[in-house]
């Protein structure tokens, strides 16, 4: 059996299990956008690193990545920046929700890591500080990995998020008070919610993550993205603070680098081997999609590949 065949036969059987079981979760309430997509939704696509691929249910309709893009945009900053971006974001796992406050003060505006808003924001004023307009060279970054030039942001879904982030406000404003945000914090929060906006399907996702799969090289035209040492710093990040304060548990069940959003996306890679992408919008009560981090869990039980 070849390598496509037999990621398909698993994939394909782990699916429909967890399609025919439970479907527990919440799609999120506070980004009124979200409510409109059915909580029923449930997609899944592979790309290997051999070029194989497979999808299978809702793998090619679009949804909102949301936090997925926190790696892009922290993956577009390290390589313009190296190590420096470390003396404004931590790389430690939080043990606190995505919008938490709680870490700010006791360590005087810097967050714990990349991956939670807190950082997100202090990344997107990074990235503000450099570019003259610094939204549209992250949607080229965004579209060269993934060959595609039709994607963008959506304008509904940024504008249905800042008209009810007031914890992300909130966020922006006390790490400015504190001397880490150079920029306005309306204008940085306006490139983070964009961020946030944009709209993949599976199969798009899982490809543009396999450069992290591949030492940081696209698949197509070969092109270096990040330097050896900074893909497997981000991979480190993504195993450690890529699922909030289920970091530990992801890694406990599943094995993978990856992050989640809630728009109900989780991709996740096996480094030398593929990037998969897993869409189901109802999400468990850390955040993360449901449906989506059981399948992952089933299908590195069942392949016997993880990176422990």
């Amino acid at each position: 059996m070849n390598e496509q065949t037999a990621y398909a036969k698993t994939i394909t059987g782990i699916y429909n299990k967890v399609y025919q079981g439970k479907n527990i979760g919440k799609i999120p309430t506070y980004i009124p956008e979200l409510l409109n997509v059915s909580p029923d939704k449930f997609g899944i696509a592979i790309h290997t690193l051999s070029g194989k691929t497979f999808g299978i249910g809702d793998y090619q309709e679009k949804f909102s990545i949301q936090s997925i893009a926190k790696v892009l945009s922290l993956s577009m900053a390290y390589d313009i920046f190296g190590d420096s971006i470390w003396e404004r974001v931590s790389v430690e796992p939080s043990g606190t929700s995505f919008n938490s406050l709680l870490q700010l003060e006791a360590n005087n505006g810097i967050p714990r890591n990349p991956l939670i808003n807190a950082g997100a924001i202090v990344i997107c004023d990074i990235l503000l500080s450099h570019f003259k307009n610094a939204e549209e060279e992250f949607i080229k970054f965004v579209r060269q990995l993934a060959n595609d030039p039709t994607i963008n942001y959506s304008e509904e879904i940024a504008a249905s998020e800042k008209e009810v982030g007031y914890r992300n406000f909130a966020l922006c404003y006390y790490i400015k008070s504190l001397g880490n945000i150079e920029n306005e914090p309306e204008r940085v929060l306006d490139f983070y919610f964009k961020l946030c906006s944009i709209e993949l399907t599976c199969e798009s996702l899982a490809y543009i993550f396999t450069f992290l799969a591949n030492d940081g090289i696209t698949l197509h035209g070969q092109q270096r993205i990040l330097p050896h040492v900074y893909t497997k710093r981000i991979n480190a990040i993504m195993q450690t603070c890529g699922f909030y304060d289920e970091s530990g548990e992801f890694a406990f069940r599943v094995g993978l680098p990856g992050k989640s959003g809630v728009g109900g996306g989780i991709v996740a890679i096996m480094p030398g081997h593929y990037a998969i992408a897993v869409w189901s919008p109802r999400l468990n009560e850390k955040g993360n999609s449901y449906r989506g981090v059981k399948f992952l869990e089933g299908f590195t039980m069942q392949t016997q590949i993880s990176v422990f």
